[in-house]
């Protein structure tokens, strides 16, 4: 058997999460803004995303572990009982973010192509000659020149 892992069950990698959703809810951004026609500055809030990527971050920040890449892949089948909850933080991100998005507190073409929404269309190009009745304009000028021989 090889080394324990440093996250000993799924039920403190939720918790750690619940810890990092918590934390990042209550920090937002603090974006500056001047607003008025005297140009007033002021600091907005605005609501700080969910990520895998600042989840990570947060857990590293914690001395928890500095990369948790092994458990959401599942490397040489050692997390299997994580893949539970991994799929759930990961469905819990994904919702952040597409709801956000929706709701315009983010980046909604930036939220788009994080989950893969991107609307994709299929173009077909059909060659059509430009000038699709040369060949009768030509036969018509042929006729001509013979007329006039």
């Amino acid at each position: 058997m090889g080394r324990p892992n440093k996250i000993e069950s799924p039920e403190h990698l939720w918790s750690l999460f619940q810890e990092y959703k918590e934390y990042t809810k209550s920090n937002p951004f603090k974006i500056g803004d001047y607003v008025g026609k005297m140009a007033e500055y002021v600091q907005r809030e605005k609501e700080r995303p969910l990520t895998i990527e600042g989840f990570e971050n947060y857990v590293a920040s914690k001395n928890v572990i500095g990369d948790l890449s092994h458990y959401f892949a599942n490397t040489n089948g050692r997390y299997k009982r994580f893949l539970t909850i991994c799929s759930r933080i990961r469905r819990e991100v994904r919702q952040d973010q597409i709801e956000g998005g929706m709701a315009g507190m983010y980046n909604p073409s930036i939220t788009q192509r994080l989950n893969n929404l991107v609307e994709k269309t299929q173009t077909t190009v059909i060659e059509q000659p430009l000038f699709p009745d040369v060949e009768e304009n030509d036969s018509d000028q042929q006729d001509t020149k013979a007329e006039e021989a």
